[in-house]
């Protein structure tokens, strides 16, 4: 497995997390947030990772500071935004 995608499914985990209890109401409890987090990070964070270019060194095998913080970043921001995205989602079908 690649570091990189590593980095980012971790990161969206707990960027999903945060964006769970920040987000109450719209909240998918431990389980769903850290769900939705892997799912976003993993493609919130190579998607990034392909618009930007960033963490192309990752792919060498290499990891400098740079990658390694955009990795973080794309994969937290990618989980936070699934999350509240499908926490939304779910909060209008409830209704």
């Amino acid at each position: 497995m690649d570091i990189g995608l590593l980095i980012q499914l971790i990161s969206g985990v707990v960027g999903g997390n945060v964006a769970g209890s920040q987000l109450k109401e719209k909240s998918l409890g431990v389980l769903g947030n850290s769900l939705a987090g892997l799912v976003g990070g993993g493609l919130g964070g190579q998607i990034l990772t392909a618009l930007l270019g960033i963490g192309a060194a990752s792919a060498g095998g290499s990891l400098d500071l740079g990658s390694i913080v955009a990795q973080l970043a794309g994969g937290g921001v990618g989980g936070a935004v699934l999350t509240a995205i499908i926490g939304m989602l779910k909060q209008n079908f409830a209704k």
